[in-house]
């Protein structure tokens, strides 16, 4: 399977070196479950959009510092790119900013939250079982970093997992669209490391706190094998 990677930002100079950036994260991610996926990137924040749906069997949407609410060009493109996959039935998910604008995209509304800052491990229930959620468990626990969250559902969507800091965290819309609000890619060292450089901004009691999170376990590789399941279900669905 070749997955394409719509990369809406870089890791931070200062923690590219120990870490990597968004491209090499998912690599190693993903190849832990299976090394044979190939990876194609198109670096969507330099207005690197792809112009064929079909490029790639299925596409994989980065997080983002950006919202995808601001006013940049290449968000705009990228919303419209994302309606011509809906309506392709090709599958797409999307982590963070890519959950989020898939929402956007299809109609649904995102907005800066008034709970603040999610840092650290996120503690979510799964409230719907789907086929693809194979191993199956009722919890999904994943890195976060995130102000924004999908505040209303497009009509595509149904909510399959949240907690009651972020009721929309896991979301499904129609058969091949596939949203979560965590970021499996995120090691804990990178996410110790991104909120020490965000302390100021997230503020140090909820850094606080997303540090203590991080003795939990993180469904990281659980997360990249739902992904593949419900990508090769979308894909087979459309043969």
């Amino acid at each position: 399977m070749v997955i394409g990677l719509l990369q809406c930002d870089d890791v931070a100079p200062e923690l590219r070196e120990a870490h990597g950036n968004y491209p090499e994260m998912f690599e190693r991610l993903f190849h832990r479950v299976d090394p044979t996926l190939t990876f194609r990137v198109w670096r969507c924040l330099d207005g690197e959009i792809p112009e064929d749906v079909e490029a790639v069997d299925a596409w994989l949407t980065t997080g983002s510092k950006f919202g995808v609410n601001d006013d940049l060009p290449w968000i705009a493109a990228l919303e419209v790119f994302v309606r011509a996959l809906w309506a392709s039935g090709k599958p797409l998910v999307g982590i963070c900013f890519g959950h989020q604008l898939m929402a956007k995209a299809l109609g649904g509304e995102v907005e800066k939250s008034d709970r603040g800052w999610g840092v650290g491990l996120s503690f979510n229930r799964v409230s719907e079982r789907a086929d693809w959620m194979v191993p199956w468990q009722p919890g999904l626990d994943l890195l976060v970093s995130h102000q924004d969250q999908v505040e209303r559902l497009p009509p595509q969507a149904r909510v399959l997992g949240g907690s009651e800091f972020c009721p929309c965290y896991l979301m499904q819309l129609g058969e091949h669209f596939l949203g979560v609000q965590g970021h499996p890619e995120f090691t804990k060292a990178y996410s110790r490391d991104l909120m020490a450089l965000r302390a100021d901004l997230v503020g140090h009691h909820r850094v606080r706190q997303g540090e203590a999170s991080l003795s939990a376990p993180v469904d990281d590789t659980l997360m990249v094998r739902w992904i593949l399941a419900f990508m090769r279900r979308a894909i087979a669905a459309r043969r």
